[in-house]
């Protein structure tokens, strides 16, 4: 709807075809936009780029965007609530697009696929599948284009260093150790900052500390794992950085309001 300003409480995959008749849309969550078939053209904040499988919009939540699909097109639309999921709020410091690679252009289509197939218009889809399934995709999507923005600005380094803290290193980095216990100073020294330079930086950039961020990153990969039937809760609680199965299933129920074994109960 034209004009509509809405919010969302959680994570949100949709499989969508745009219309030629151009629309508008401003609101409250973060947008991301890829092409799986087809293309369409999209203008944010004066911005306009046409996208296809080959590339992604980034919409940060109150940025107006202007859209409409081109022929026959399919795209994968993933509505994320601002501050929500473990990713660094300065991916969406503004609108713009990225190119993909190859391996998120697999991914991408395999979500879609999965998206249809896995009963999203389908009367006996329940709600809390469906959260799951969201949760899922999102945390899977998120953790590759925090990747891919990371290596589109890589010709941008110096700059970026300059201004603060480089946000893909700090996620590659912290995906990398998950399971092991947060040494400050290593990452601090990891991205060339001293260990008070860099919580006050973190923080700024992040607006949360780096423990913080890195417990919701922690719980939004565990999603991800706990879809492999072959992993025990405590294999999953270990793979993540907890120190057993209890401490990672309150973290997690007082995340998602259900429990870790629940999740998994309720996805099968």
């Amino acid at each position: 709807m034209a004009g509509s300003f809405v919010t969302a409480a959680s994570p949100s995959v949709a499989l969508r075809r745009f219309s030629e008749i151009e629309a508008s849309d401003v609101h409250e969550f973060h947008q991301i936009v890829l092409g799986v078939d087809g293309s369409m053209v999209m203008a944010v904040d004066g911005i306009e780029r046409q996208i296809d499988r080959r590339s992604a919009w980034l919409v940060p939540a109150g940025s107006r965007h202007d859209y409409a699909g081109i022929g026959e097109n399919r795209h994968l639309v993933l509505d994320l609530p601002a501050a929500s999921l473990a990713v660094p709020e300065r991916l969406f410091e503004r609108a713009r697009t990225i190119d993909i690679d190859a391996a998120l252009i697999q991914l991408v289509g395999e979500i879609a696929v999965s998206t249809v197939a896995g009963g999203h218009g389908h009367v006996e889809q329940n709600a809390a599948a469906l959260r799951r399934f969201n949760w899922g995709a999102a945390a899977q999507l998120c953790a590759a284009l925090v990747q891919d923005a990371g290596h589109a600005s890589a010709s941008a380094a110096h700059v970026q260093a300059a201004a603060g803290l480089d946000f893909a290193r700090i996620d590659r980095w912290l995906r990398a150790h998950l399971a092991q216990p947060l040494r400050m100073v290593d990452l601090a020294a990891h991205c060339g900052f001293g260990l008070r330079r860099f919580h006050q930086l973190f923080i700024e950039a992040f607006g949360e500390t780096p423990h913080r961020y890195l417990q919701r990153l922690r719980l939004d990969t565990s999603i991800t794992l706990l879809a492999d039937p072959r992993r025990s809760l405590t294999d999953v609680a270990l793979d993540v950085g907890f120190g057993d199965q209890s401490a990672y299933t309150h973290a997690f129920t007082r995340r998602f309001g259900i429990a870790p074994g629940q999740w998994r109960a309720l996805r099968h």
